[in-house]
């Protein structure tokens, strides 16, 4: 292991990214030579292959070529995504994969290892410490932060290294954005991933030439962007494929479960569904459906696997309103083609619910740090979903447009984690496990 440079590991329910940074200049990021070009942004997910001609053998692929795998043969590959929703559960114990049992550090630390291998020379020589980011609010109902991060320790652990530090996610983002400040200032960061929405509220202040932090508030909500995913899947995709359709049984018709539907909340789960109770029955409903050619929709949709490119439009329809008042949603598959023009206000109106809580988690943020919005004097907003203009618009409520900045969405929590790897006093910006404090 080499310690000529600090490394920051920013693991995100949607993407992961890895930064690396010597004794001076800005942090590089590793990168990927992926099947459709070189990347940073490494999707955070998993794919566990069994080749038909040997079912015994288990080929595990991470990032774009787990989705290439799953794609390929999904029948024959199980695909795993935004686990790191699941760090903090306590009912989540294990999962059964072609036959052996993994729990959840065994699935981020086969992730991580991937990651390493894929990134090739980049990652070969690793220092002894890593910087990871956390959420300040895991995500989950009840989710439990010592379960989260023992579970960390042992993944990133079987990588080798011997100290492992961890930074909340939105104060990696705070270091990366205070290189910019020419003048003591008091800083409030939103980080929007795919799972959570976190803030962090911290007074910067230069002394002898050293950025001097105090952590002044914090807050956050287990809800971003992959919440926003599944509104527009429920408002245009659902409906055409049956959702608030009848059928007709013993002489009484009947609404069509609702419950064929909330698998669309994830695309990867949607092939499960073809092995299961519910497909059997989705299959039988289209005998006696009212609107038969939507249950058909349905059962294509599940038969040939079509949740990656119903993800992909989902994702073209959001990046889109983020950039013009009206766009065209267009899901395109087969036999199957849903579409028609959405306006901004109407997606805004669909998430709604997601957006309040996010608003809610600002203003805690502010009651932590027992401040004013006009006391703020900078605001920076990171992360993918911080381009949604109904996000942005909480802030702009709150403070004057002058102070807001935006900015380097996918890399700034992970540079931002190992340029805080340079800092004299780790102390300051990083904490350890609960169990490993006490």
């Amino acid at each position: 292991m080499s310690s000529a440079f600090s490394l920051g590991i920013d693991f995100g329910t949607t993407n992961t990214v890895v930064a690396l940074a010597g004794a001076d200049g800005p942090a590089h990021l590793a990168k990927f030579p992926a099947p459709e070009g070189e990347l940073f942004a490494f999707r955070s997910c998993l794919s566990f292959h069994a080749p038909p001609a040997r079912p015994s053998d288990r080929v595990v692929a991470a990032g774009p070529w787990a989705i290439e795998t799953y794609i390929e043969d999904p029948a024959e590959t199980r695909f795993i995504q935004s686990f790191k929703s699941f760090a903090a559960s306590e009912s989540f114990s294990e999962t059964r994969i072609l036959n052996r049992r993994y729990r959840f550090e065994d699935l981020l630390s086969a992730f991580l290892l991937k990651v390493r291998d894929y990134a090739g020379s980049e990652l070969a020589d690793l220092p002894s410490r890593v910087i990871v980011g956390r959420p300040v609010t895991f995500a989950g109902a009840a989710p439990s932060e010592p379960l989260a991060l023992s579970r960390y320790e042992t993944a990133f652990a079987r990588m080798g290294f011997s100290e492992i530090l961890y930074a909340y996610e939105p104060v990696g983002a705070a270091f990366f954005f205070a290189r910019t400040l020419d003048r003591d200032a008091t800083v409030l960061v939103g980080d929007f991933g795919g799972g959570t929405s976190d803030f962090s509220i911290i007074r910067f202040e230069r002394h002898d030439g050293e950025i001097a932090s105090t952590p002044l508030g914090r807050s956050g909500v287990g809800v971003a962007g992959d919440a926003f995913d599944y509104r527009i899947i429920d408002r245009l995709v659902s409906p055409a494929l049956g959702k608030g359709s009848n059928y007709a049984s013993y002489g009484k018709v009947l609404p069509i479960p609702n419950r064929y539907y909330t698998a669309f909340a994830r695309w990867d789960q949607l092939a499960l569904m073809r092995a299961s109770r519910d497909m059997r029955e989705i299959r039988s409903l289209l005998r006696e459906a009212v609107e038969p050619e939507k249950i058909a929709r349905l059962i294509e949709t599940l038969d040939e696997n079509y949740g990656y490119q119903l993800y992909r439009a989902v994702s073209r329809l959001k990046e889109a309103l983020s950039a013009q008042e009206t766009a065209e949603f267009r899901f395109r598959a087969g036999s199957i083609d849903i579409g028609r023009e959405v306006a901004r206000s109407e997606f805004e109106g669909w998430i709604a619910p997601e957006l309040a809580q996010i608003e809610a988690a600002v203003d805690r943020a502010l009651a932590d740090a027992d401040l004013a919005p006009g006391e703020i004097d900078r605001v920076f907003l990171t992360g993918g979903s911080s381009l949604v203009p109904a996000v942005r618009a909480i802030f702009h409520r709150r403070f004057a447009a002058e102070r807001i900045e935006t900015g380097a969405e996918l890399e700034s929590i992970a540079s931002g984690l190992a340029l805080m790897g340079r800092e004299r006093d780790l102390g300051r910006w990083t904490m350890r496990p609960t169990s490993e404090a006490s």
